[in-house]
């Protein structure tokens, strides 16, 4: 076969075909679902996603005989450096047909471009930190991802494995049937009935009218709980800002949950999403000219959520808050058309939150793997 030639994005021409690569790649996959194309592309772009403002990056794509047949990215996070305290890079969006020639094309130029920012070390793939997409699915690919994750090809651990890459950590996905209270441990609702009589904290839903403070304060309880787990970076107030912008068209109120004092300092939160997923897979990436439609059709069937976050102030995590918002859960499932669904992804060494899953009946439905290597 004729040589790969790998060469950066250069022009809104290569952003297109850097996009538009997994549309090709996963054609008659039923579990892929596309994403809208007008999103990725604002991800993409340096002056509109805040990741940039601590973040340099470059997007490659390989191709054979003029034709794209792979893409990645390698980005350096100064942010993550400066709070993890190291010299890694990253790379990300990988995609690749199934020929490890190309993959080693790809990583061969991701990996160079972070050893000339002196780079030591490199983990992925993530899109482009651990607060958007991030792993290669492992497990699981009988199922259909989850809004905010991917789903991939089987053979990508091949290629990566392949090419040298081991692991470096495992992010498990838990079913959450929320529908039978009886399979759950009872302390589990024990805890959340002592919440208010004995710590004076209650819980409530978010209120829409005060949106934006109130995914403020869930990305400062975001911060806080999450700031000692591996591969972690803060998000910028900028960042939060984005966030809120691009979560609140797809939030619901009985999903998402405040835990508060009586004083009202918020000491818990869950964000939990109805799974948009279900819309996007009958929306080919676009919502112009009728996308819309077929869009505000479909939202009225989602029957699942994603808990994409749930995390306690450390001072307040012996006061079993996260037992309410658990409950909590099981009460909104039992008044919504969502009776289940998926958790958001768990470190694999986050023993307490595991434990916590196992609990409330779940099993390991879904692994993505994080990947590294020595540069």
């Amino acid at each position: 076969m004729s040589d790969v030639t790998v060469s950066p994005v250069s022009g809104r021409s290569d952003l297109r075909e850097f996009v538009m690569l997994p549309f090709r790649l996963y054609e008659g996959v039923d579990q892929w679902v596309p994403p809208l194309i007008s999103e990725r592309k604002r991800h993409l772009d340096r002056g509109h996603n805040p990741y940039f403002e601590h973040a340099e990056a470059e997007y490659f794509l390989a191709r054979r005989d003029g034709r794209v047949v792979g893409r990645i990215s390698a980005q350096v996070d100064h942010r993550f450096n400066e709070f993890q305290d190291n010299d890694w890079g990253q790379f990300g969006f990988f995609e690749c047909e199934n020929d490890p020639a190309i993959a080693k094309a790809l990583l061969d130029a991701a990996f160079a471009w972070l050893r000339d920012r002196k780079r030591d070390h490199v983990i992925g793939p993530l899109d482009f930190s651990t607060n958007d997409e991030c792993g290669l699915l492992v497990q699981g690919h009988e199922l259909r991802p989850q809004i905010l994750e991917n789903w991939h090809h089987p053979y990508y651990a091949e290629l990566l494995e392949g090419y040298g890459l081991t692991k470096a950590m495992d992010l498990y996905k838990w079913s959450l049937h929320v529908t039978g209270r009886s399979e759950v441990m009872p302390v589990l609702f024990e805890l959340a009935e002592k919440l208010e009589p004995e710590h004076g904290i209650t819980i409530r839903g978010m209120r829409r009218s005060d949106m934006n403070g109130e995914i403020a304060r869930f990305m400062e309880i975001y911060n806080a709980a999450w700031e000692k787990n591996w591969g972690f970076v803060p998000l910028t107030d900028n960042e939060i800002r984005s966030y809120a912008k691009e979560l609140k068209p797809i939030l619901d109120e009985n999903w998402a949950m405040v835990a508060e004092t009586k004083e009202g300092e918020t000491v818990g939160v869950a964000l939990t999403l109805p799974d948009y997923n279900q819309v996007l897979a009958k929306l080919n990436g676009r919502l112009l000219p009728f996308g819309w439609i077929t869009a505000l059709r479909e939202r009225k069937k989602i029957d699942s959520v994603r808990v994409f976050a749930l995390g306690v102030k450390p001072d307040y995590q012996h006061t079993g808050v996260a037992a309410g918002l658990y409950a909590r859960h099981y009460d909104m499932a039992a008044k919504t058309p969502q009776h289940g669904g998926e958790t958001g992804w768990i470190l694999e060494t986050n023993v307490p939150m595991n434990r916590g899953m196992e609990a409330m009946g779940g099993e390991i439905v879904k692994t993505y793997r994080i990947f590294e290597a020595d540069l």
